[in-house]
């Protein structure tokens, strides 16, 4: 029976319609040329899940000292804009549409992936080892950002914020989370700057603010949209001042008219996520916990989300597995399992391209209706 819900309701972002409120979270899945160029593969992959409301490709580094891992897809080049532009034509032929997330690794990276040493706040390295072409290396301290460096960096990402427009993308997501360059800016333990840009929760949110901004000042606010990981602790983050972090962030950014403020692990019973829903003026994603694989905790997982406050929501797994998620969810079908761990990031088809979706789709019973969310503002 069809599930009547809010979340297969309509959506609007800021200049883009959308058929659903189920986002296609970021998913490293390291498939590119060795050089970040997307491959036909990509191609094939996304346009597999082309009925998200909302599809957000993988994060892709603005230049070249911000690669973290092999493989990775980067938007620096004029062949990584060709590349794309394979993917956007056939997500856009399948019915889709697309954002491209922006992801600097800053001290998540290695000169033996970008050749480069990799750069940070602070000269603080990873306290772990980093999965390079020569297998696992210990991680190497980064070379602390001088302010030309921030400027540059800024305007990397406006840069790589164009050339994906180019390539076909409806906008892009700065990556601000999961402990890369922008995330290493706001906590205290990867931030040990005495300057403009570090100590105070207002010297810290500077960087995120200052990139996000000359994002949409290249593109369109209506084009830009912001993940930020609330708490988060992966790649070695200790945030320090979590609570009153995110709220000034969303209250520096609230103004510009941004396309979306993305949620990673978003706990609607958390003071975070209520601090920020109640001072973020437009849409809000939400990416949450799932504890299982099931259509049935998912969507619960979800529905919680959206009676919190949350405009879309942004599933990362459930897709990666299920090309038809969007079809599987509404009418309560079975989820393909997951495959071993091993074949994420291993390239090839196996573990990517050939999940199977559903063979028919039962027809919607006589009478039944998507109910849409009061108050529409659309994550």
């Amino acid at each position: 029976m069809t599930h009547s819900t809010a979340l297969f309701a309509p959506a609007r972002l800021p200049g883009l319609d959308l058929p659903n409120r189920l986002v296609m979270a970021p998913l490293t899945r390291n498939r590119a040329e060795a050089d970040g160029t997307p491959t036909p593969l990509m191609a094939e992959y996304y346009a597999q899940r082309a009925s998200a409301g909302l599809i957000i490709a993988e994060a892709s580094t603005p230049n070249a000292v911000g690669q973290t891992y092999p493989n990775i897809t980067a938007v620096h080049s004029p062949a990584h804009v060709t590349g794309w532009r394979r993917v956007t034509d056939a997500v856009r032929d399948a019915g889709g549409r697309m954002f491209l997330q922006l992801q600097h690794g800053g001290r998540v990276g290695h000169p033996a992936t970008s050749g480069l040493t990799p750069v940070a706040p602070s000269p603080v390295p990873l306290p772990e080892t980093i999965f390079t072409p020569e297998g696992h290396r210990p991680a190497v301290a980064p070379r602390e950002m001088t302010a030309e460096d921030i400027r540059t960096t800024v305007a990397d990402f406006a840069k790589a914020a164009r050339n994906a427009l180019d390539a076909g993308f409806e906008g892009v997501e700065v990556h601000s989370a999961n402990g890369h360059l922008l995330h290493q800016f706001l906590a205290r333990n990867t931030n040990l700057r005495t300057d403009g840009y570090g100590g105070s929760v207002a010297a810290r949110i500077r960087f995120t603010a200052e990139v996000t901004e000359a994002v949409a000042a290249e593109i369109g606010a209506e084009r830009t949209g912001l993940r930020v990981s609330p708490g988060n602790t992966v790649n070695g983050i200790a945030e320090g001042e979590t609570e009153e972090l995110y709220p000034a962030l969303a209250e520096r950014l609230g103004g510009l008219g941004l396309a979306y403020l993305h949620l990673v692990h978003a706990d609607p019973d958390t003071a975070v996520f209520r601090a920020v829903r109640a001072g973020w003026p437009g849409v809000l994603i939400g990416n949450p916990v799932l504890k299982k694989m099931s259509p049935q905790s998912v969507l619960a997982a979800s529905e919680a989300l959206l009676a919190a406050g949350a405009d879309l929501i942004a599933l990362g797994r459930p897709f990666l597995a299920n090309p038809d998620l969007v079809t599987r969810l509404r009418i309560g079908a079975p989820l393909n399992e997951m495959r071993d761990r091993y074949f994420m990031y291993v390239g090839g088809a196996t573990g990517y391209t050939d999940y199977p979706a559903l063979d028919a789709q039962p027809a919607d019973p006589a009478g039944e209706s998507i109910v849409a969310l009061d108050g529409d503002r659309v994550a």
